[in-house]
C-alpha cells in the first residue's frame, strides 16, 4: 500500500504508513505548518487515503473536517472507540 504524503507546495514534509503515523504527522506538521494539514483535509486527501487503506470508519469520522485540531480530536475519539470494542477495526 502507498503511504500518505504530506506535501507543502513542491516538497514532501511528512509521510504516514498507517493511522498511528498519520496522527503523529498531523500533530507534528500542524504545529509548524497548519495550512499544509488543513489543505489536505479540505481537499479530502486524507479521507481518500484512509478509504484506500481500508479504514472507512475513520474516513467517515474525518469527512468534512477542515482543521487539523479537529482531525486530531476525532482520531483520538476513534482510538477510544476501538479500545472499547476490544481493538477491532470496523470497515
Amino acid at each position: 500500500m502507498e503511504p500518505f504524503y504530506f506535501r507543502s507546495y513542491d516538497r514532501v514534509v511528512g509521510v504516514a504508513h498507517n493511522e498511528k503515523e498519520l496522527e503523529k504527522e498531523i500533530m507534528r506538521i500542524g504545529a509548524t505548518d497548519p495550512a499544509c494539514v488543513n489543505w489536505h483535509l479540505e481537499q479530502g486527501h486524507i479521507v481518500a487515503w484512509l478509504r484506500y487503506i481500508g479504514n472507512n470508519t475513520l474516513a467517515e469520522m474525518l469527512k468534512g473536517v477542515k482543521d487539523y485540531r479537529e482531525a486530531l480530536a476525532r482520531i483520538r475519539d476513534y482510538y477510544t472507540i476501538q479500545q472499547r470494542r476490544g481493538g477491532r477495526r470496523r470497515k
